[in-house]
């Protein structure tokens, strides 16, 4: 994650260095949760840990759909969909008060959250390569996920 993982998280992200990442605002009683969270978790699953990890940042900043405890909100993600990838503290996306690596997302593609399952697609040096807001499905980022991911194993297999 490179200049992300720089940030001051309270949690270790040294498990996603060399990673591509898809970092998402995630709630627990938005619309979007069910289709989301389901689709994150294949994701995760079929591509991850190794090359590929989501990042899952609960907000309660839109529409009050994240109120629970991180300790609920992480039981809740686990027990319903089987999520397997790091889940991290509820905190603030954007505006004023987003966390400075939401700020680093929103200043590297010009696009802020407006809304929960905002997705935003890191390559393994912290370049943001892309942005999708809630509407789009994570089905039709996975071609651009499996790309990185795709260049990653080729050039691990040509250092070999």
């Amino acid at each position: 994650l490179g200049k992300l993982i720089q940030f001051p998280f309270k949690c270790n992200l040294m498990q996603t260095t060399s990673t591509v990442s898809l970092v998402v605002n995630v709630a627990s009683e938005c619309g979007y949760t069910d289709s989301h969270y389901k689709a994150l978790q294949q994701l995760q699953r079929d591509l991850g840990p190794y090359h590929f990890n989501v990042l899952a940042f609960p907000c309660n900043q839109f529409g009050q759909q994240e109120p629970d405890s991180n300790k609920e909100i992480e039981s809740f993600a686990r027990k319903n969909y089987g999520a397997s990838f790091p889940m991290f503290s509820k905190t603030t996306v954007s505006g004023a008060g987003a966390i400075p690596a939401f700020k680093y997302l929103i200043d590297s593609t010009g696009e802020e959250p407006t809304w929960n399952f905002w997705k935003y697609l890191v390559d393994p040096n912290g370049k943001v390569v892309k942005a999708w807001d809630s509407t789009v499905s994570v089905e039709e980022i996975r071609p651009y996920v499996t790309e990185l991911v795709r260049k990653i194993i080729l050039k691990k297999k040509d250092e070999l």
